[in-house]
């Protein structure tokens, strides 16, 4: 929703995240896709390029064409240095949509969601040849939405695909952050970590609400303000040596949750559990 927080200059959001404590940041609608206009933007701020979102279709279209859209994509997270691309697939996905209900969101008979693990299993592996690892992001109103359809694409793909966890869609979709964590410690490539506001959530899931609408009442919070076990959910991925970066989202409307007050949160609770966990920061 580019009109939350509209009016705000791409350098504040950048001066704010360092001055919160930040060493990276993952793109937005405010940044220039040009590697050599954003470099020293970032540069300017002392902040690296995590990574950034790519939507694909591909029950729409094949790898080729796919790739064909996605190249500027990655040349500029290749060209910044970045690991990973957070990669999810938005055939029929229904999150942008407010008029929209998530029981409305797409769900894949086996067939299709063997077609659509075949394909991204190729572009993962096409990526990892060019030292980019997919890092498939879950979403809530997409066809990767719940722990069960989490598990049979990883089940069906190579390890080349790699899993972004993100604590905030798994539990909004009744799924355990935690289990998954533990379960796939190996995999995990990418963490997204926010938070749930368990009473939203009760609201949104009672009322059927779209994805944006349940956002705009405020079901996500950044680590440590809502009610996931973030404790829990590190402690395995430090044992198992995971090494990328933790990103704090909040996606909350800045009009009503100050950025600053809430990244300075996000941060300062995030990085007191990673060093609990045994993370080295």
């Amino acid at each position: 929703m580019p009109e939350l927080g509209g009016a705000t200059p791409l350098e504040t959001c950048l001066a704010q995240a360092r001055l919160a404590g930040f060493a990276g940041i993952e793109l937005g609608n405010k940044f220039p896709r040009e590697a050599a206009t954003l470099r020293p933007i970032l540069a300017r701020h002392g902040l690296e390029l995590a990574s950034g979102w790519y939507g694909s279709r591909l029950l729409e279209r094949d790898v080729d064409a796919e790739l064909t859209a996605a190249a500027p994509h990655l040349a500029l997270l290749s060209a910044l240095g970045c690991a990973a691309v957070v990669w999810c697939d938005v055939s029929a996905a229904v999150h942008t949509n407010r008029a929209v209900p998530l029981s409305r969101r797409p769900v894949l008979a086996e067939a299709e969601l063997a077609r659509l693990a075949a394909r991204l299993g190729e572009v993962a592996r096409r990526l990892a040849a060019r030292g980019l690892r997919l890092a498939y992001h879950h979403h809530m109103g997409t066809a990767i939405q719940t722990g069960a359809e989490i598990e049979r694409l990883l089940d069906l793909t190579p390890p080349e695909l790699a899993l972004l966890l993100d604590t905030g869609h798994l539990s909004f979709a009744g799924g355990d952050p935690v289990a998954m964590a533990a379960r796939h410690a190996g995999r995990v490539a990418h963490v997204h970590a926010k938070d749930i506001r368990a009473d939203v959530l009760a609201r949104a899931r009672a009322a059927d609400m779209s994805f944006l609408d349940a956002v705009l009442a405020g079901v996500f919070t950044v680590p440590g303000d809502g009610c996931i076990d973030y404790a829990a959910v590190l402690a395995p991925l430090a044992r198992a040596g995971y090494a990328g970066w933790l990103v704090v989202e909040a996606e909350q409307d800045p009009a009503t949750a100050d950025p600053l007050t809430y990244a300075r949160m996000g941060h300062a609770n995030l990085s007191r559990l990673a060093r609990a966990a045994g993370f080295s920061l």
